[in-house]
């Protein structure tokens, strides 16, 4: 029966061949022509369910509705998340309408003194909550989004700021769901070629050498110190100051001066429920983290009621200081909510279509290119690409992690190459492909937690992303030859310059400083 299984699995990897990664390939380019997501989405999740009926198209139908997009939204997973987006985005509302996020922008633009410092904030606040890659940006971005428009900053490079301490800062920490999925691998692949090391001992090890993590990391404060933009980016922020141009003497002419007691009702309406919200999420991880460990349900579940918790709070002191009755908080919060339907059939979509490309064995087919005839110390270059490509494709870094690593070990354990190493390269490429494929749900809350849009966002931080995945895999190269974790900081020097002198020659300084007209 097993060999039948595997002969089975055999004959359809060869069916589909290459036409495995038509689907994912199509998504990409009818999404940067169109600059449609749902339609890009839809027809790549059509296309692959075309080649998986043998181009029957009644049965495709069938296929992308009953065995792609159903299935996903059963998914308890998937619908866990699509319930926790909606509350966070339902909270965010409440403390727009109430005036609360427009005082804090207004106070942290006193404190805060220059646009550099803002970034910086956003940085530092990204790399503060490194328990969950999803809930990093939809917690972050709604605090600075007035933030970086007081400082005519525009919302693309929020974006990537949120995009870019997401994942990079939680594949780093060893004991939250990220570190105890990839020990979960790591121990699975470490049986089969019969090594015996402890899965956390190699994970701790493998650290220094997740240089993609550490380099995304290292690029946010790179661009911000140069002040200057280069690429989509640079574009991006020269429209953003076009239109606020336009719009910046209307908004000052019709905003009425504000009361200092006002304001400072109005930063209480901010604080209170943001406190409730950060003190409950810090004490039900603890919890689950001295009882039964963190999961992602977990996680999930503490933020759903941190942030039911939070909308409460919020909606007693609306009702205490602005006379607004729970029946109409409740509708404002429900408003908020449904504003986040588009980006919840976005990310159904990008799942359905991850979906796709596993019953395509769309990673499977990448992965086999992998040759066993190169060189030891060239391995971990070549796995480093594959991951990327992996997980640009299906959108998914977990899933990446998963083949590959089934693959990579054993296959580098043949060739005598450094399994630390080789470990380090699936997981920054899986990284990296994530990190900028417009079909991952960690790019897609990017653009939520900015509120910006989707494709801008993945075409902007594309370029910044590439240099650093470049220097990335030189280091790779360097680390083959050398295997020291000191590689990490030339690869660090690398990246400064690569970023300053391409800022200098292509970039423009368009990062003024705040709007303060009166």
């Amino acid at each position: 029966m097993l060999f039948s299984v595997a002969s089975t699995t055999s004959i359809r990897m060869q069916e589909y061949g290459f036409l495995s990664i038509v689907p994912p390939l199509l998504t990409i380019a009818l999404a940067i022509y169109s600059r449609n997501v749902i339609l890009a989405l839809t027809f790549g999740i059509l296309c692959g369910s075309l080649i998986i009926t043998n181009f029957n198209p009644f049965n495709a139908i069938l296929d992308s509705i009953e065995n792609q997009l159903l299935a996903e939204i059963s998914n308890g997973t998937q619908a866990q998340v699509i319930v926790t987006i909606m509350i966070i985005g339902g909270f965010v509302r409440l403390l727009e309408i109430s005036g609360g996020a427009k005082a804090f922008a207004g106070k942290m633009t006193a404190i805060v003194s220059t646009p550099a410092k803002a970034q910086v904030l956003a940085w530092l606040s990204g790399l503060a909550i490194f328990f969950t890659d999803s809930g990093n940006s939809l917690i972050i971005g709604p605090l600075y989004r007035s933030v970086f428009d007081k400082f005519n900053l525009c919302r693309e490079k929020l974006a990537y700021i949120l995009d870019t301490t997401s994942s990079p800062i939680s594949i780093l920490i060893p004991f939250i769901g990220w570190g105890a999925y990839i020990m979960s691998l790591i121990e699975k692949s470490y049986a089969e070629v019969g090594l015996t090391e402890n899965a956390f001992a190699v994970l701790i090890k493998v650290i220094p050498y997740q240089f993609y993590a550490f380099l995304a990391l290292t690029t946010v404060p790179i661009v911000i110190f140069t002040k200057r933009d280069y690429g989509p980016m640079k574009r991006m922020q020269a429209r953003f100051l076009a239109e606020r141009e336009a719009v910046t003497d209307v908004i000052e002419a019709s905003e009425p001066a504000s009361t200092t007691t006002a304001s400072d009702d109005r930063l209480g309406i901010f604080l209170y429920p943001l406190s409730v919200m950060l003190l409950l999420v810090a004490g039900l991880i603890s919890w689950h983290a001295t009882h039964d460990g963190i999961t992602g349900t977990h996680i999930r579940s503490s933020l759903d009621i941190a942030y039911l918790a939070a909308s409460l709070t919020c909606m007693e002191m609306m009702r205490r200081y602005k006379s607004m009755s729970y029946t109409e908080s409740m509708g404002v919060f429900i408003e908020g909510a449904e504003k986040l339907v588009y980006i919840s059939i976005v990310l159904l979509l990008a799942w359905s279509l991850s979906s796709v490309t596993k019953d395509l064995h769309t990673a499977d087919y990448v992965a086999s290119l992998i040759s066993d005839s190169v060189a030891p110390m060239y391995f971990p270059m070549i796995v480093f690409v594959l991951g990327a490509i992996i997980s640009l494709s299906t959108g998914s870094s977990y899933g990446t992690f998963a083949i590959l690593m089934a693959i990579a070990i054993p296959v580098g354990f043949e060739l005598g190459a450094s399994m630390y190493l080789t470990i380090a390269a699936v997981l920054s490429g899986g990284l990296m492909g994530d990190h900028v494929s417009p079909i991952s749900d960690t790019t897609v809350l990017a653009s939520v937690g900015a509120d910006c849009n989707h494709l801008d966002h993945v075409t902007s931080q594309g370029a910044y992303a590439a240099i650093t995945g470049l220097v990335t895999l030189l280091a790779y190269w360097m680390a083959g030859l050398y295997q020291t974790p000191y590689v990490l900081l030339v690869a660090m020097l690398i990246l400064f310059v690569a970023m300053t002198v391409t800022m200098r020659l292509f970039g423009a300084g368009l990062i003024p400083q705040a709007n303060h007209k009166t």
